[in-house]
């Protein structure tokens, strides 16, 4: 049997290196201002970051298309800014994947720095560490294990989705044509080995994956401590 057109696989790599990237980014501050306050809007943050995990991927892919029109305004901004759109574009799958995989690294990280409690940093700030410095010397160590978790489980999820970014980015190879949508694609023609090589790829990539995250936590136990 002949290897399909890995394209789609590199390209799907590609995209999920980049989000979990972005996530742990954008998302490490998030999770440690849920971890951290006792603000009134904490549900409705917590309700919104968790969207993802109850709406149908179509509907999100759907809103998004709409948002990246370039008939709206912020899809229109973009034009204006960028000279691209976002829709049927490799970064408007970026963002795309950045929304539907959100919960999946401010959970684990925000459950991480929960565990932490507040004696190790209440000790740091007694010996005068900034927030900063309680943040990066205290709680981002004793949270690796969440760290570790958001990291793996944002890719993998990023590696695995279909609906959102068939809806945003369509079918285009080189550009938005994903493994997910590859696969589909296969299946659509009847072109079941191949579909089957590329579905095998996934498999055991993602087995494997997990199944390294999951020996490797129990290295860390809640908390950070060995």
């Amino acid at each position: 049997m002949t290897l399909p057109d890995l394209g789609p696989l590199w390209l799907t790599l590609h995209l999920a290196a980049i989000t979990t990237g972005l996530l742990l980014l954008l998302g490490t501050p998030l999770a440690w201002w849920l971890a951290q306050t006792k603000s009134r809007a904490k549900p409705i943050i917590e309700a919104l970051t968790a969207l993802p995990l109850v709406l149908p991927p179509t509907v999100l892919g759907f809103y998004l298309l709409v948002l990246f029109s370039p008939n709206s305004t912020f899809g229109a901004f973009w034009v204006q800014v960028t000279g691209e759109t976002l829709t049927f574009s490799f970064t408007g799958l970026v963002i795309a994947s950045m929304l539907y995989s959100l919960p999946f690294t401010v959970q684990p990280l925000q459950s991480a720095f929960e565990s932490i409690g507040p004696k190790p940093l209440e000790a740091a700030a007694m010996l005068r560490a900034s927030p900063f410095d309680r943040f990066a010397t205290v709680a981002a160590p004793m949270a690796k294990r969440g760290f570790l978790t958001a990291t793996v489980l944002s890719f993998t999820h990023t590696l695995g989705e279909f609906g959102v970014v068939l809806m945003v980015g369509g079918n285009i190879p080189g550009k938005t044509k994903v493994i997910s949508i590859a696969i589909y694609e296969h299946v659509e023609t009847i072109n079941y080995a191949d579909a089957h090589v590329l579905s095998a790829i996934l498999l055991v990539f993602s087995f494997v994956t997990l199944l390294l995250v999951y020996s490797l936590n129990r290295q860390f136990p809640t908390g950070g401590r060995p």
